[in-house]
């Protein structure tokens, strides 16, 4: 897990978690998405979930949020277990706290509901006492930039992409929530949407504590966001800890991978350079070969790498 130098408390931990997906009617075939994910999440801290497409990240998420049931592991929250909560009651207060805002802003909210009425579904869920309800709204809408006059009346086909996003991000300061659970919610942006949403994210989790999970395939943007980072290779995380660290001293023959596909501004790719899985995979086989039975080791208290998966 992540070394917590000052003294924080995490949020959430994550010990072990797994997932196996199961198919087929009569010959059942299993899929392992997640194996033996280990993390904490620390307040008024970024942590990045980095890799392809494929590799985890977004099971890690689901398992989070309570979407999916894990198949080995556990996942505390406030150092209580709630691996296995299922009251109505519990998961309402859970999500009380944790939240996800995911890639495509539209499909969160329903066509047919103005933001008002949205707003509405929120307070009579999880705030029922509030009162000044129309007061509150306005002034989260206000703290991610929005104008409450122009937006509270508005449907969500009449809003950006870059609207709908903070829209999601000041339900979540409605509900003062814990942990923000962000799966590529910036991929369906343009660049300059991103980096508004992206800059007010960081504000957001360093004035009020809270703790975000910013799962994403894009290294530039973890390394501008993130105090820790993860990365995610075939369902394992194969190297994680403080961001600074992880990518100017990757040890993972996989990070390495990563961080020399991405282009440099002014450098061409050469046309007759050529990218093989299968080199990469060998590579890591080898590595994991040569380090037989050591498992997931920290180099140092900031920066753990898995050395082998034997």
């Amino acid at each position: 897990m992540l070394d917590d130098k000052k003294g924080k408390t995490p949020i959430i931990a994550a010990e072990n978690l797994g997932k196996v997906f199961t198919s087929g009617v009569f010959v059942r075939e299993q899929t392992v998405a997640v194996q033996d994910a280990s993390f904490e999440m620390l307040p008024g801290t970024v942590l990045s979930l980095i890799g392809e497409s494929g590799s985890g990240k977004t099971t890690i998420g689901k398992l989070m949020l309570k979407l999916i049931k894990p198949s080995s592991g556990k996942l505390f929250y406030h150092g209580q277990d709630i691996t296995t909560i299922k009251s109505k009651d519990a998961l309402r207060d859970y999500y009380r706290k944790v939240q996800g805002i995911f890639q495509d802003p539209f499909s969160s909210f329903n066509p047919l509901f103005r933001v008002d009425r949205v707003f509405d579904m929120v307070y009579d869920v999880f705030l029922p006492d509030v009162k000044n309800r129309e007061e509150k709204t306005a002034e989260v809408l206000r703290s991610v930039n929005l104008n409450p006059k122009r937006t509270m009346h508005q449907f969500p086909h009449q809003l950006s992409g870059g609207q709908l996003q903070r829209l999601l991000i000041a339900r979540s300061l409605l509900l003062d929530v814990d942990v923000l659970v962000a799966d590529e919610l910036i991929s369906m942006l343009d660049a300059s949407t991103r980096m508004g949403i992206l800059n007010l994210l960081v504000d957001i989790c360093r004035e009020r504590g809270m703790s975000i999970l910013f799962i994403t395939h894009d290294l530039a943007l973890g390394y501008y966001i993130s105090d820790y980072t993860m990365i995610m290779h075939r369902g394992r995380l194969v190297e994680k800890g403080a961001t600074g660290k992880v990518y100017q001293k990757p040890i993972h023959p996989y990070t390495k991978m990563l961080f020399n596909s991405v282009p440099d501004i002014g450098h061409k790719w050469d046309k007759n350079e050529a990218f093989v899985p299968e080199h990469v995979n060998r590579e890591i086989a080898a590595f994991y070969r040569k380090n037989a039975g050591q498992g997931f080791e920290y180099v140092d208290p900031d920066h753990g790498v898995l050395l082998s998966v034997e």
